[in-house]
């Protein structure tokens, strides 16, 4: 048994594996015993650590039951013993006792003891010959193996415990002693150490401030050394009354001469002999447009903040940075020790925080239980980091899930950007504030590309350090002269300086950087880039030509002139965005010009104009979902525009073929409460719209909305016939849904619709499978997929190919729907559509070919997908294929473990096919495993299924089944009375088993064949 104190209370049992303890009070007692170094603890202390000034009614029979429930928990009554002086845990292996070991050192050398900590000024030496460097690296090695032993704050849920806080102040202690120690080794070893973090939380430790001095002179950053010595030297003096350290001063007087031994020494290297290549991180986070100048600081302290704590916020004014921020730290931590990926989720546009996270994460939205819940199953048992930025648009709705999330995935760290705290249990503020002077002029410099100067120096005090602020004071320099920005700065801090007292100051200061931008700006320009603010994401030179038209501007030329100021963002595509306290700024001139309704209204219409000529069905599909992904922020904006209905309707299809059915039940709900409410009538789009909101309720498995058939025209009604029955084609009345697909097909075929007459022909193939009609499924199949081919549409091959694979299957031409079902892989992969299914299909093939190994991989890798997308029929499927592997290498109780929890959601969705086939491999498991009874009672079942399947192979499985039980059960007669039913009617139906499906109908005959004997057994089949 092993026990973890630096981070959360855990405990390892010795294969490696977790041990649950999760009652509160039980895990208390434990860290209580740990923390007195496994005791003896007398009961009193104990009772009083536990409930304090709040015993319960009988103190001590409690703790006996506590400690009763402790002992079951670790599995071992011997653990836990009770004496005279209380009770004592047995020596147990702990986390922090390795910790404490590894910092006792490497073992010394041969001969001699390990060599003097070097002093500050003796770092450049370096280590004193190979030996010394070996001591080195072996040293450093211990040090970052003890100081990856720590999982967040030493005993993390009792920081507020009395009987914890000597322990954990002593721990602490030790582990800042420890990177200190680090830090002074990769130094000696000439590597670097980034400490600003460090020092920021324990300004007046000599030891850590000389280190960070040291590295920060290292890296030729000597005034920012400087300056840290003489704030240390402050502080001494302010709140101890001190000199600095006789070293540390040393150090001080070193820097000013430049003196050589402060030099990075060349002949040492952090990196060992054969150290790994790191591998790709996993991550959506775009690259940097700049470098980050400055805020060393900061990123260190978000890195230990995010060290011990799992959620930490990023406050401050928009435009201090916080995004930049948290993305150059999120971007140092992709690849480290989050092997589930740093992902950011961008909420400026987010309509539904839940829902842009699941975007993200490629949750599918399309069941009927809310996001939130399926996310938090999917990121349980993960470790990764996901970046909320933009927090305060929806600022409680993101608090909401952060804490929800959280609580359901312990590997889950979130960082967050927002101009207020999210007021989360355990949230971690760090306020963002504006730049020093030191990194204001480095910032400045850097995007003007002047020396630093006077003048320089002046600009960045009176624009208080606001990146956004200097960023665009940069931007005048080539036409202004740094002299002559400085000087233009003095009316506008003037006329600002006279404004509202009560406003907030950083508020008025980035007004005045953007409106002194903002009168530099020509007549055009400002015509553009208050129109360019209407966008959300971003937007296409296209869109932006179209939404800030304005005669006598030339748009293009305006844009380019903007992204050369700085004004506009150019991010790959390219696409063309507005910072966000710049967009903020010119809405509102926006409104003042009059123009933001009608700008509102042009950017809805260009947006609805882009959806309706979307090529969704053809060659471009996968072109189209593309771009329509990277514009859904404006699309959703422009649902509120003056033609809501339309733009659904154009949007249906996608939200469909990206799995977004929450999103398209809404925004159609939405549009048609608009219609209603407006007009009241019927027209021809609203019923539509009420077709495409039925069928997207059914594939959400919920009661739908009635269609409004009074306003469809005949290609309306040709869709509704075809769209209905193909979203529930696996259930229900099988004979409506044929009458459907025939209905469609007429009235496409009428209309010239050629796309509409291969995707009912395709409706039809697959419902032909309900009534095994293989030449329908072959002559449908094969006349939807030419035309499907005809028009370069891959969603409708694959559409067509899985009802012609699924006949080569029940053919047994295995080779036929392997073929097929690899090319519908590669184009759902295309597509990132229905991927899941598609490996199980293939997995399908494997198994009945023997290959279990290949088989199980493919199940497995399409479960796994299917729980990441919360996509719940095709992990159905995928579990099916993963039981029937087990059932056929004899692993049966392991097999009736993966059906059984999938009864209840069959029964749910009104899946009779699937009950009948589940029950029927249950019952097979039982009887192969000798459980006659339940074997008998299972395969009835399943028979009362498949009859009401209607699907005669259903039923002839069904009886192969009883045959089994019956045989089992010693009415071998009977037995093979049902065999030859069930083979009567799989001839009567055209599909006969191949040989690769016979192993449970041979297996059943042979023992039915031996135990009648060969005149019984002749005569039975006479």
């Amino acid at each position: 048994m092993r026990f973890g104190v630096l981070g959360p209370l855990a405990v390892w049992a010795q294969d490696g594996g977790p041990v649950r303890v999760a009652e509160p009070k039980v895990r208390a007692l434990l860290a209580d015993l740990l923390a007195h170094g496994g005791g003896p603890v007398p009961p009193d202390r104990l009772i009083d650590d536990l409930w304090g000034e709040r015993p319960p009614r009988n103190p001590a029979g409690t703790l006996q039951a506590r400690v009763s429930q402790l002992r079951r928990a670790l599995g071992d009554a011997g653990l836990i013993t009770y004496g005279p002086a209380g009770y004592r845990l047995a020596p147990a292996d702990t986390d922090a006792s390795r910790f404490l070991a590894l910092l006792a050192g490497p073992p010394a050398r041969p001969g001699a003891g390990p060599p003097a900590r070097p002093g500050l000024l003796r770092l450049a030496d370096g280590p004193r010959g190979d030996q010394g460097t070996a001591w080195l690296r072996e040293r450093l090695a211990r040090l970052d193996e003890a100081l990856g032993l720590w999982r967040g704050p030493a005993y993390a849920e009792f920081a507020d415990a009395g009987f914890a806080r000597p322990e954990i102040a002593r721990l602490e202690e030790a582990r800042l002693s420890a990177l200190e120690e680090q830090a002074e080794v990769r130094l000696a070893l000439g590597g670097d150490a980034d400490l600003a973090g460090l020092v920021a939380l324990h300004p007046l430790r000599e030891r850590l401030r000389g280190l960070h001095i040291l590295a920060l002179y290292r890296r030729g950053r000597q005034s920012e050394a400087l300056a840290s010595y003489g704030e240390l030297r402050e502080l001494l003096a302010e709140e101890l009354g001190l000199d600095p350290s006789p070293e540390l001063s040393a150090l001080h007087q070193a820097i000013l001469r430049h003196d050589p031994a402060l030099s990075v020494p060349v002949s040492a290297s952090v990196a060992g002999p054969g150290q790994a290549t790191p591998k790709e991180p996993v991550t959506n986070l775009p690259a940097p447009l700049a470098d980050l100048v400055g805020r060393d600081g900061e990123l260190a302290a978000v890195r230990d903040l995010l060290a011990v704590g799992r959620l930490v916020t990023l406050t401050g004014p928009g435009g201090v940075g916080k995004t930049r921020l948290a993305l150059e730290a999120a971007r140092a931590l992709a690849g480290t020790d989050l092997p589930d990926g740093v992902w950011l989720v961008e909420l400026a546009g987010a309509a539904d925080v839940a829902e842009a996270v699941a975007a993200v994460l490629g949750v599918r939205d399309d069941g009927a239980e809310p996001l939130a819940p399926r996310l938090a199953r999917a990121l349980s048992g993960k470790r990764a980091l996901l970046v909320l930025d933009n927090c305060e648009h929806v600022v409680a709705d993101a608090a909401g899930l952060a804490a929800r999330l959280l609580k359901a995935a312990p590997g889950l760290r979130v960082l967050a950007t927002s101009q207020e705290p999210l007021e989360v249990t355990g949230e971690r503020l760090l306020p963002v504030p504006p730049l020093p002077e030191p990194e204001a002029v480095r910032l400045f410099t850097a995007r003007a590309g002047v020396e630093p100067d006077a003048a320089v120096a002046t600009i960045c005090r009176r624009l208080d350090g606001i990146p956004l602020a200097l960023e665009l004071a940069a931007t005048r320099v080539r036409a202004l002269g740094v002299e002559g920005v400085a000087e233009r700065l003095d009316d506008r801090f003037r006329l600002l300086s006279a404004g509202m007292r009560d406003a907030p100051a950083r508020q008025r200061t980035l007004r005045a950087a953007i409106d002194w931008s903002w009168e530099l700006l020509t007549a055009p320009e400002r015509v553009v880039l208050r129109r360019l603010a209407v966008h959300a994401d971003g937007c296409t030179l296209e869109a932006a030509e179209e939404v800030c038209a304005e005669p006598g501007v030339d748009v293009l030329d305006a844009v380019a002139r903007l992204v050369d100021r700085s004004l506009v963002v150019v991010t790959p595509g390219p696409r063309y965005r507005l910072l966000e306290s710049v967009a903020a700024y010119c809405a509102e001139r926006l409104a003042e010009a009059g123009e933001l309704e009608a700008i509102r209204e042009r950017h809805a219409r260009h947006y609805t104009e882009l959806a309706v000529r979307a090529e969704l069905r053809g060659p471009r599909q996968l072109a189209w979902l593309d771009r329509l992904d990277l514009e859904t922020a404006n699309l959703r904006l422009a649902l509120a525009g003056p033609e809501p209905l339309r733009l659904v309707n154009a949007l249906a299809w996608y939200w469909y073929l990206r799995g977004r059915l929450g999103e398209a039940r809404r925004s159609l709900t939405a549009a048609l409460a608009r219609h209603d409410g407006r007009s009241g009538g019927a027209s021809g789009e609203a019923a539509v719209a009420s077709v495409w909101l039925a069928g997207m309720t059914l594939l959400s498995g919920e009661t739908p909305p009635a269609v409004r058939q009074a306003g469809l025209d005949a290609s309306g009604r040709a869709f509704a016939s075809w769209f209905l029955a193909h979203v529930q084609w696996a259930y229900g009345d099988h004979e409506e849904r044929r009458a459907a697909a025939d209905r469609a097909l007429a009235a496409y075929e009428e209309l010239g619709d050629r796309w509409g007459v291969a995707a009912a022909l395709s409706l039809r193939a697959k419902l032909a499978q309900v009534r095994c009609d293989l030449e329908a499924m072959r002559r449908d199949g094969e006349r939807s997929l030419a035309l499907f081919t005809e028009l370069g549409d891959d969603w409708g091959r694959m559409e067509a190919m899985d009802a012609l694979d699924r006949r080569a299957e029940t053919r047994g031409d295995y080779a036929e729907a392997a073929r097929l079902r690899e090319e519908e892989l590669r184009l759902a992969e295309r597509l990132g559509f229905e991927v899941p299914f598609k490996l199980s299909a293939l997995g399908r093939i494997a198994l009945l070919a023997g290959d279990y190994a290949t088989a199980d991989d493919l199940h497995e890798r399409a479960r796994r997908l299917a729980v990441a997308q919360s996509y719940k029929s095709a992990e159905e499927s995928a579990v099916l294929g993963l039981a029937m592997s087990a059932r056929r290498q004899g692993r049966y109780t392991e097999a009736e473990a993966l059906l059984t929890p999938w009864l209840g959601w069959l029964r749910e969705v009104r899946g009779t096919a699937g009950v009948a086939f589940v029950l029927a491999e249950l019952g097979f498991a039982a009887e192969q495993r000798g459980d006659a009874a339940t074997a008998l009672a299972r395969q009835r079942a399943g028979h009362e299924a498949a009859l009401a399947s209607g699907d005669p192979r259903a039923v002839a499985l069904a009886l192969e089944g009883l045959a089994g039980a019956v045989s089992l059960a010693g009415d071998h007669a009977e037995a093979a009375r049902l065999l030859d039913a069930a083979s009567a009617m799989r001839r009567e139906a055209g599909t006969p088993r191949p040989a690769a499906e016979r192993l449970d109908v041979d297996r059943i005959a042979a023992r039915v064949h031996e135990a009648l004997g060969e005149t019984a057994w002749e005569h039975a089949h006479a």
